[in-house]
């Protein structure tokens, strides 16, 4: 920053600062007239590397990266003419953290922080003014974080959905099973797991593509989620597996939702137009119910074991 002069000598006036708006304290100009106006080239950053200072833009435009500030600009906001930055580390009595860079070549005055607490206690119209701006700054900044707070939520829910078929992904199921199983030991109520996997889905693949393939599974999904209940899980286990997660549910129950699964999907066409020689699909299902002292993963097993015989026993059928 290289020094061009005071704001007495300046064009300025203190009209032209949106801090001093309606002030018409003679005193109030003469003391802003000392001070000094700096030129910072476009490029360049402003650092304070002791105290803070407060940045009013008479000619040019500043960015300062959010920190304290907030804009609709990737986090940014943008200081025009008469508007001012820096306000909050001077309250604070703390160095300015937040970058702050001239977008072109930039005429500043600046304010040290002892004259500006002096001002605040001379100038109710600055007092008010400056209340003001952090205010707008505190609901922008507010603002910003909802929408971060959406947006983050957004991509962890898709993080959280299997990209093919839209089913739950062993993600959600790693994270939500232990709170399932933990409810339903609390709750002293049944919880039950279908396990399902599509019958020769490789030799399937092999002989029709991957194309065809995927085009099986979200058929296989859809049958799955249109099946359940609104408080149960349909979940993509992985590659031809998925499960479906069933609270409330007993045993017994979950073997009726399993068989009901299972003609369902039997009757599925997943070509519509028989343009191939194996237009329909079955699957094998195991089920299982929470036993009393076991946990997530031995609920699962159980599922996988009863799965396991239900293949053994020739597929399309289910075992709990």
């Amino acid at each position: 920053m290289e020094q061009i002069g005071t704001f007495g000598a300046s064009r300025y006036t203190v009209r032209d600062l949106q801090l001093f708006r309606d002030e018409y304290d003679a005193s109030v100009a003469a003391t802003l007239a000392a001070c000094a106006v700096v030129r910072v080239g476009r490029g360049r950053r402003i650092e304070d590397g002791v105290r803070a200072r407060l940045y009013i833009v008479l000619a040019g435009q500043l960015e300062v990266a959010s920190d304290t500030h907030a804009g609709d600009d990737g986090g940014t906001i943008r200081i025009l003419p008469g508007e001012s930055v820096g306000e909050q580390a001077v309250l604070d009595d703390a160095v300015n953290l937040a970058a702050i860079t001239a977008l072109e070549d930039s005429d500043l005055l600046v304010i040290e922080p002892d004259l500006v607490s002096d001002l605040i206690d001379r100038s109710n119209v600055l007092a008010r003014n400056l209340l003001r701006l952090l205010s707008f700054r505190i609901r922008a900044a507010n603002a910003l974080l909802r929408r971060r707070q959406k947006l983050g939520e957004f991509y962890r829910q898709l993080s959280l959905n299997d990209g093919l078929t839209g089913l739950y992904n062993r993600a959600w199921l790693n994270e939500m099973l232990p709170k399932l199983v933990a409810r339903s030991r609390q709750e002293d109520s049944p919880l039950s797991l279908v396990m399902i996997d599509l019958d020769h889905f490789k030799r399937f693949n092999d002989t029709h593509g991957h194309l065809a393939g995927d085009a099986a599974l979200e058929a296989a999904a859809n049958v799955i989620r249109g099946a359940l209940r609104p408080s149960d899980f349909a979940v993509r286990y992985g590659g031809e597996e998925m499960m479906a997660v069933l609270p409330d549910t007993s045993a017994q129950l979950a073997g009726v939702v399993a068989e009901r699964l299972c003609r369902r999907l039997r009757a599925t066409i997943v070509f519509p137009d028989m343009r191939l020689p194996l237009p329909h699909m079955t699957g094998s299902f195991g089920v299982a119910s929470l036993a009393p002292g076991a946990d997530e993963g031995a609920l699962v097993a159980a599922a996988d074991a009863a799965l396991y015989r239900a293949k053994e026993a020739g597929r399309d059928r289910v075992c709990l």
